[in-house]
């Protein structure tokens, strides 16, 4: 009866080539009774059928008898008569998984500061562990033919990055966070997004232990229409409009252009265009044009007083100047014609009388 037993006997474990494998599946779904199986400290084996977890073996070595583990009792395949058990069999590791990835555009957002689009990017690593092996085999591995780690891995990336599609665009939007500053608010977003990251793994029996390397980013083309647009509203606002904020690039771009020798000379053509072009650009909008002298008032002639504090020259008669609002001395009258002369004549502008 013992030779019996020994040359119906297996030796089930995880091969040593697969020890770094998340779950590991035995070959053969139809194992010999008695037979010797292993699991290491760091693993558990785990008999499924008919779409649900049968029984569960600690790490130790075990001999498979339904004597001594009363669910083998319902896996035994009657055909054989009763000397095989008819079962998949899963190694499943549970030690922490490190240096995993996740990352890539997460949605296209509007930043709140300058109401522009930006594509944003979210990359970061993470470790991750089996905490419950029966929830990951019955609500994923059951229905993936699972060859390799990357299976499981890139499949929880990819639920790590739909939670920061919805988590890390609707604290932007709910905070009002300046897409150029997002990186202060780093730690926050990966504090929320571990929480959320669980919330969304917990079901296939899944722990993310630890993120890290956590970065927020857009794309460089992005970031410069930001910075430029962001720029362009603070000189529109210094220069007190874009008209004249335009005219003050062009002249900067003048003179850049005139340093490095790009322009040519200053009689050149292509200069002179452009300075009657500013030229016009500034007269329109009221800089380098002196104010005209104001007009004589009506019934006076156009003689008029000189001021003597700001020398503008005022109609005939005017008490005050119009140009500083300084009392005006009285205009003398001719004493032969009864003509008014400016005040200061010595002679009458119209007879050459002495006055």
């Amino acid at each position: 009866m013992g030779l019996f037993h020994d040359l119906r006997r297996e030796f089930i474990a995880c091969p040593d080539e697969f020890k770094g494998q998340i779950i590991y599946k035995w070959p053969d779904e139809d194992i010999r009774k008695f037979s010797q199986v292993t699991v290491e400290a760091d693993e558990l084996a785990v008999f499924f059928r008919d779409g649900r977890v049968q029984g569960t073996l600690q790490p130790g070595r075990y001999t498979l008898d339904s004597s001594l583990f009363p669910f083998l009792a319902d896996l035994i395949d009657a055909a054989s008569g009763g000397n095989m058990f008819k079962t998949e069999l899963y190694f499943v590791a549970t030690h922490e998984f490190a240096d995993q990835v996740f990352g890539g555009v997460i949605d296209n957002v509007t930043d709140p500061q300058t109401s522009l689009a930006v594509g944003l990017r979210v990359y970061g690593d993470y470790s991750m562990k089996v905490v419950d092996p029966q929830a990951l085999i019955v609500n994923y591995v059951g229905s993936e033919n699972l060859s390799n780690n990357e299976a499981v891995t890139d499949w929880a990336a990819g639920l790590v990055l739909k939670v920061l599609r919805t988590d890390v665009v609707d604290h932007i939007v709910a905070n009002a966070w300046p897409i150029l500053g997002i990186a202060a608010h780093t730690d926050d977003l990966e504090r929320e997004t571990l929480a959320a990251a669980q919330m969304q793994l917990a079901p296939y029996g899944l722990q993310v232990v630890r993120m890290g390397n956590f970065t927020i980013s857009i794309s460089d083309e992005d970031q410069k229409t930001i910075k430029d647009y962001l720029r362009d509203a603070t000189y529109t606002k210094l220069a007190g409009g874009f008209t004249q904020y335009g005219a003050g690039e062009a002249l900067r771009g003048i003179g850049e252009g005139a340093a490095k020798g790009e322009g040519g000379t200053a009689e050149s053509p292509a200069l002179l265009g452009i300075g009657v072009g500013l030229a016009n650009l500034l007269g329109g909008m009221g800089v380098g044009r002196t104010a005209p002298a104001p007009a004589p008032a009506p019934g006076f002639p156009a003689t008029g007083v000189v001021c003597t504090q700001c020398g503008a020259s005022n109609a005939a008669g005017a008490k005050f100047c119009a140009g500083c609002g300084n009392a005006l001395a009285a205009a003398p009258h001719c004493s032969e014609c009864g003509a008014q002369a400016p005040a200061g004549a010595k002679f009458c502008p119209n007879c050459g009388g002495k006055l």
